[in-house]
């Protein structure tokens, strides 16, 4: 495999270039139009200029959990328990809806203060008067599995992370988490709980600006991908190559498959992990009995399967298994060298330095990303996920 030295995917961000608020009207964003090697400038709010009538619009409707919960040891030392994923029950629906106890994979700070024992966390509010014990179960390389147990069975999991968690805002803020985050870090659109980071292409979106698109003939549909921690994970190694990709959980329902079968060549994806969601479909489709994408999956075949076939695979397996909605895992690794099957025009903010997101852009515009980000960086745009938007449309 020819190595992506990581290096060339480098740009210097100054910290004032990174919006630590989002501008008090969402769609009032500036918007990077970007086709055929030519940038320009909107604002979001006249997205839909540059999207063709009958497109068909697919973003993520993940909500972002209160997963960062604060324990107090009776020494007084604070250990934080950040929820990443759900092991037992592994689905997340059922994880946040467990009234009897769950487990998920951890991150917890300050673990040296953390043996053997149960540490508690008392919730007192107008609703809930519960203890929340968490025990320190097995290692898993840097995270830890936790199960946690309460002594009330009609409170549900989601309902302790409401009342007790702290939303986790990216990192890259270098700021604690405010009362106004718990609206502004969550899409208009997100309903389905699950994610410890937002899917911030969706942030510029309102229901004003959804509306006109739908008033020009461009349809909308949803997928759901829970955005991980490993969304931060920078790319430590030289070639991008030996980088590890984090597993992320999808769930697309079976008529929205069939309403991509139907519009295929007009796909617009909100964001990368929209976009990881889509061009997954294609493999899954290749073998729909696995329901997993590996990392580098795509660059070890010579794939010659037409799209369409491959989503009607998918439908005649999740038909014949009497399923109404494809759940599957994909470590999909979106890198230059990339062929792409579904997506033809990409909106998204703009990402880290030598980051995976930033291949990802590269692959979609045919390696053209520094015009774009150059053109980003000296026209005040601002950066990351409270920042501005773009519209990219595929390199042909």
């Amino acid at each position: 495999m020819k190595p992506i030295y990581i290096a060339d995917y480098n740009y210097h961000l100054p910290d004032e270039r990174i919006a630590k608020y989002p501008l008090p009207e969402r769609d009032h964003s500036k918007l990077l139009v970007y086709r055929d090697g030519q940038v320009s400038e909107d604002h979001f709010y006249n997205v839909g200029d540059y999207i063709a009538p009958h497109s068909l619009l697919i973003y993520n409707n993940t909500r972002v959990i209160q997963a960062r919960l604060e324990f107090h040891k009776p020494t007084g030392a604070r250990i934080e328990v950040f929820c990443l994923e759900p092991l037992a029950p592994h689905d997340y629906q059922l994880s946040l809806g467990s009234t009897t106890g769950c487990t998920w994979k951890c991150m917890v700070g300050n673990v040296k203060k953390w043996h053997d024992e149960a540490i508690e966390l008392p919730i007192t509010n107008d609703k809930l008067q519960i203890v929340l014990r968490a025990y320190k179960e097995q290692v898993l390389g840097n995270t830890f599995a936790v199960r946690f147990e309460w002594n009330e069975e009609n409170v549900s999991f989601a309902q302790i992370l409401d009342a007790a968690g702290e939303l986790p805002i990216p990192p890259y803020l270098n700021r604690k988490t405010e009362e106004s985050d718990l609206k502004t870090y969550q899409t208009v659109y997100s309903r389905i709980k699950g994610s410890v980071a937002a899917p911030t292409a969706g942030l510029h979106f309102t229901d004003k600006v959804l509306d006109d698109l739908r008033g020009r003939g461009i349809e909308t549909d949803e997928v759901t991908l829970h955005v991980g921690a490993g969304t931060f994970l920078p790319v430590k190694t030289a070639d991008a190559n030996e980088h590890t990709m984090h597993t992320e959980i999808i769930a697309v329902p079976r008529e929205t498959i069939a309403h991509i079968q139907r519009q295929l060549g007009h796909i617009v994806a909100v964001g990368t992990t929209s976009m990881r969601t889509l061009e997954s479909l294609y493999f899954i489709g290749c073998h729909p009995q696995k329901a997993t994408v590996g990392q580098f999956e795509p660059y070890e075949n010579d794939y010659t399967l037409s799209v369409n076939d491959a989503l009607q695979s998918i439908l005649d397996y999740l038909d014949a298994t009497h399923q109404q909605t494809l759940h599957a895992e994909t470590q999909i690794m979106i890198k230059p060298g990339y062929t792409f099957r579904i997506v033809d025009q990409l909106i998204t903010n703009f990402h880290q330095p030598q980051s995976t997101l930033l291949l990802l852009v590269s692959a979609f515009v045919g390696g053209d990303w520094k015009n774009i980000y150059d053109y980003a960086l000296s026209h005040d745009f601002r950066f990351l996920s409270y920042g501005d938007s773009s519209i990219l449309t595929r390199h042909p």
